[in-house]
């Protein structure tokens, strides 16, 4: 795979391989419902060339997939979106980005396998296809964090607001971000990597 610019926002050096100092990667899930910004996300942060396995969408996906306030889409993702971050010169997160389609759930199994947590990206405007996403991310025992996608005319609410219509705990971390810009979305992948640190910390106070 070809490498992207260094992202200044990172401080890492973007490239096909590695850097010797890394000690850590971690294996982090990009999850939320249909069309809510996955495969945006992914490639705005990707150090590498991402890959993804879109497909263009057809009429009878039309039957299946509700395209309410986002008839412009045209692919969505089949599989998984893959890009790679590296966030300090020790730590390197890969980030796979599930589908969202109910009709894709199979896939999740596999693609949890190993991952140490979740990224929820949940769109205001249709909060409610957020529940099942947030099921399934508890169901496989994943910590995650939830970043709210800030589109291009959506509402904006208090994210108190957000917290309780998504009935978070409160220690769930809950952001704002525009999938489509580095530093942003950076802060949202550090609020899941902290919150993850904090939990592995916890069964140590309670010793």
């Amino acid at each position: 795979m070809d490498s992207a610019p260094v992202f200044e926002h990172t401080g890492a050096t973007a490239g096909r391989y590695l850097g010797e100092s890394v000690r850590t990667a971690v294996k982090l899930l990009v999850v939320g419902h249909f069309a809510v910004g996955k495969t945006t996300f992914v490639s705005t942060l990707s150090e590498i060339r991402p890959l993804h396995t879109e497909e263009r969408m057809t009429q009878a996906g039309a039957l299946v997939d509700d395209l309410a306030g986002i008839e412009d889409k045209t692919h969505t993702t089949v599989a998984m979106d893959f890009g790679r971050l590296t966030l300090s010169d020790r730590l390197v997160l890969y980030l796979f980005g599930t589908p969202g389609q109910h009709r894709f759930k199979r896939l999740w199994s596999d693609l949890a396998r190993g991952a140490l947590g979740a990224l929820v990206l949940v769109d205001p405007s249709r909060l409610q296809e957020s529940f099942e996403v947030m099921d399934t991310v508890e169901r496989h025992g994943l910590t995650y964090a939830v970043a709210v996608n800030q589109f291009a005319g959506a509402p904006v609410f208090p994210l108190e607001e957000i917290r309780e219509a998504l009935d978070l705990l409160p220690d769930t971390p809950l952001v704002t971000c525009d999938a489509r810009d580095p530093a942003s979305s950076t802060r949202a992948l550090i609020a899941l990597v902290d919150h993850l640190l904090t939990a592995s910390r916890e069964p140590e106070h309670e010793h």
